[in-house]
């Protein structure tokens, strides 16, 4: 019977040869189709996604057609729609946090962070997941508003609704980011988000126009990145797809998303530590 020997330099863990390469897309569609799986399983938070923007659509629109109409130049639906969809979008994408602390208080973020996953590709694939239904309840905004007289351009519609994806995958990732900072105290990320929240949405000339603001309102609008993401919106639903007010609303939903996941990603992977 003759012993095992062992000869210099090897060892019995698996070479590092051995073992499976990750691939940052594959990563990312893991987590994608692991966060969408609640969501097909009760597709009436959906519908419920849609109350909201349908309900300023219903409301809002037919006062704004009345008292402000001649003032926005052109088609009413054409100025407010994208307006709402850019509301949409920054209303679900800006809660994406609460999820993640549903995950940190259960402990499933944790065990996510020893998985083989890539951090970055955890976090790209929760952020790409709160855009799906978002994009899916725009389309149906849209469809639904067609009998009503809306009549966007079909090319300058799709672009805008890649363009809120876009922005929506920078301000999720902030969320995260956000929840990830105030992981001990909870309720601090609905003060931050409340705060912010309103703010940049009114500077953003979402629901009236700005022209006639006072001149202190115009000034801090106008480093609002969700003001040219709107404004290009509107220009794209006129088919002005040339523009250089689409080009600056493009400009600005990149950079919101570049700086969304530099941020987000660099707090999750301090969360691992």
């Amino acid at each position: 019977m003759s012993a095992a020997t062992l000869t210099p330099g090897t060892t019995d863990r698996p070479s590092a040869r051995a073992l499976p390469r990750r691939s940052f897309l594959r990563d990312t569609r893991i987590v994608l189709v692991r966060e969408l799986r609640p969501v097909a399983r009760d597709p009436f938070s959906l519908l419920f996604g849609l109350v909201q923007p349908l309900v300023f659509l219903g409301l809002f629109g037919p006062l704004l057609a009345g008292s402000a109409g001649g003032a926005l130049g052109g088609d009413v639906w054409l100025w407010f729609v994208p307006a709402v969809l850019a509301m949409t979008t920054l209303f679900g994408t800006s809660v994406t946090g609460s999820n993640l602390q549903l995950d940190l208080s259960s402990g499933v973020h944790e065990r996510m962070l020893v998985t083989p996953l890539s951090r970055p590709a955890q976090l790209v694939g929760r952020a790409l997941k709160e855009m799906v239904p978002i994009v899916a309840q725009s389309t149906v905004v849209l469809l639904v508003m067609l009998p009503f007289g809306l009549r966007p351009d079909p090319l300058g519609a799709a672009l805008t609704l890649l363009q809120l994806a876009v922005l929506g995958i920078g301000v999720g990732s902030l969320s995260y980011a956000l929840a990830l900072a105030v992981r001990k105290q909870e309720w601090m990320f609905w003060v931050v988000q409340q705060t912010v929240l309103f703010p940049v949405m009114l500077l953003s000339g979402m629901l009236l126009p700005l022209e006639n603001g006072p001149a202190w309102m115009r000034a801090v609008s106008a480093v609002n990145p969700l003001r040219y993401v709107v404004d290009s919106g509107r220009a794209s639903f006129a088919g002005d797809l040339a523009s250089s007010t689409v080009a600056w609303g493009w400009v600005a939903a990149l950079a919101t998303a570049v700086l969304g996941l530099v941020v987000g990603v660099r707090a999750m992977v301090r969360s691992a530590d």
